[in-house]
């Protein structure tokens, strides 16, 4: 509880310092700037103080490290006990081309895989589907089958790696890739370990690569999730991702509530499902922007922490203490990289990385300094690898567990960032939830206005950005790019045509069949599409059953 009369006497004191101290100084020099405002256009005060924490209550409020509601950390030891994964996002070209780089970052220290796709394959389209000419490994791995994420872990032992897949619409088809092409290696899939990103929500929300209408994607998250629940007890079936939100343009408050508003509605249809709460909510993950704005990012992220805590604990009646622990990996801001003298880049990725570790990040990708330009080169791709190394090994901020704890000016960005969050939790559950939000436009035009926002000041010169609209010059950069085989495309096509003529397609065909009829009822779809894998039907094979059955989606039009 405060002592009201120190309280009184700081007042008094913090009056006199402004009066005696500061009044002379800005009269001799001033500021150099006349407001000063974060990443997401929040006001910072000049000077934080126990006056911004009244109420402050440390056990409440904070607590020690892996103890609720986990503002200070998931472990109690955190990085003195194990360091972050640092698990490089990876993928272009080819199966062959990315089994390749694969094995180059496990080999430099890389300690977990993540893997990006292609277009195409994001979309669900076989890489031969007229629809997906042109897009080909261009900005990520082309996987149209089985064949494809055999070839992809070749050599690779799947049961010694962890492994992270980006990818939503069609999440629950390249996951049965993973799991058979692990039972071929011999890898049971209760052994396996890793995540899918699978967050269907934010693509209706921000990045747009839905396939089907909301409730049946809904329908195969709550299908990956209870059969993960069952058979992967190693697995995180989903990553919700707050990420490609906070690219679209928005603020990281909003990145933050709409984050947590779409984890909410994952449990709940879950536990519709019939699932106990801890029975799946400890295999539930988060995946989070770390942005430019070094301290407001830190308090994102413990903000996260104690909402979903307090949620899950009093909202959703959890018993479980893992069911309470919001688990995060996070990602360096891809959109805050410029073209424009790409080597500045090493440093905004390295400030970001920082925040995301002191903000207790459990996994780490750090962006290459030429990914405005192209796909990570090899040599850029081991710079950023080798930033978060130097971090882990050098820098000295994991010797101790949540340095910034108590700092005010930190927890109070933490305490603002709850309350904003809270505010857009209201709005959500008045406009009926979740889906009917994403209907009526309510997420997409409060992103679309805070990057308006954001735009606006750059244009008029509120922000800076070095080398771009500050400290540019005219001396042309140039920075080794990566360089794809040509013939990649002709591979792939060959191979898929390859495979349609030499597996059992009367099997292919049986399996298709059984995987509609189970589509048009009720069934778990993950056993069906385990076997229509196993027989080597194709993505775009799969999906154009699930397409017939479920429809697809058209983004409404608002006014």
């Amino acid at each position: 509880m405060p002592d009201h009369d120190k309280l009184t006497k700081l007042r008094q004191a913090y009056d006199d310092w402004e009066e005696a101290t500061l009044k002379n100084s800005l009269e001799r020099r001033g500021e150099r700037k006349k407001t000063f405002i974060t990443t997401s256009s929040e006001p910072i005060n000049r000077l934080y103080s126990p006056l911004d924490l009244i109420d402050f209550d440390y056990e409440k409020d904070l607590n020690f490290p892996g103890q609720f509601p986990y503002t200070r950390g998931a472990h109690p030891t955190m990085y003195r006990g194990k360091p972050w994964t640092m698990r490089m996002f990876a993928g272009f070209g080819s199966a062959e081309e990315t089994n390749t780089r694969f094995k180059y970052l496990l080999g430099q220290g890389q300690t977990g895989l993540s893997i990006a796709f292609d277009l195409p394959t994001l979309m669900g389209y076989d890489t031969d589907d007229p629809a997906a000419e042109g897009e080909f490994g261009k900005c990520g791995v082309a996987i149209s089958s089985l064949n494809d994420m055999e070839i992809l872990f070749d050599g690779i032992p799947m049961d010694k790696v962890s492994t992270s897949m980006t990818i939503n619409s069609p999440a629950a088809i390249i996951w049965a890739m993973y799991i058979v092409a692990a039972e071929k290696q011999g890898v049971a899939a209760d052994q396996l370990r890793g995540t899918n990103q699978n967050d269907i929500l934010k693509e209706y929300i921000a990045q747009k690569e839905y396939i089907f209408p909301p409730e049946p994607s809904m329908r195969l998250v709550t299908d990956t999730i209870e059969y993960g629940t069952k058979h992967l007890p190693l697995w995180n079936t989903i990553s919700i991702s707050g990420y490609h939100i906070r690219e679209a343009g928005s603020t990281a408050a909003q990145e933050l509530a709409f984050t947590l508003a779409d984890g909410f509605e994952y449990v709940d249809w879950a536990i519709e499902r019939g699932l106990d709460i801890d029975s799946f909510a400890p295999r539930l993950s988060f995946f989070f922007n770390a942005h430019n704005d070094f301290f407001e990012e830190i308090a994102k992220y413990r903000a996260a922490r104690r909402i979903w805590a307090h949620q899950m604990r009093y909202g959703y009646k959890a018993k479980n203490p893992r069911s309470w622990l919001l688990r995060f990996h996070s990602q360096t801001a891809g959109v805050s990289l410029t073209a424009q003298q790409p080597e500045n880049n090493i440093v905004r990725t390295s400030l970001q990385a920082l925040a995301a570790v002191l903000g207790g990040t459990q996994s780490l990708h750090t962006n290459s300094m030429d990914e405005a330009l192209a796909l990570p080169s090899e040599h850029a791709a081991t710079i950023a690898l080798r930033t978060q190394q130097i971090i882990n090994e050098e820098s000295g901020v994991g010797n101790t567990v949540d340095p910034l704890g108590g700092s005010y000016f930190v927890e109070a960005l933490t305490n603002r960032m709850e309350k904003q969050a809270h505010t857009y939790f209201k709005a959500i559950e008045e406009l009926g939830g979740v889906l009917p939000a994403i209907d009526k436009g309510f997420f997409q035009t409060e992103i679309s206005n805070a990057a308006f926002q954001y735009q606006q000041e750059l244009d008029a010169g509120v922000r800076t950005i070095v080398g771009v609209n500050a400290f540019a010059t005219e001396k042309s950069y140039t920075i080794p790019l990566l360089k794809m085989d040509p013939e990649g495309y002709k591979k792939q096509t060959a191979r898929l045509t390859h495979l349609r003529k030499s597996r059992d397609n009367a099997a292919v065909g049986q399996a298709l069949d059984q995987l509609r009829l189970a589509a048009q009822g009720v069934e778990n779809l993950m056993p069906f599409l385990l076997d229509s894998v196993r027989v080597y039907a194709t993505l775009g094979e799969i999906i154009n059953v699930m397409r017939d059955v479920f429809g697809t989606y058209d983004e409404p039009t608002w006014i």
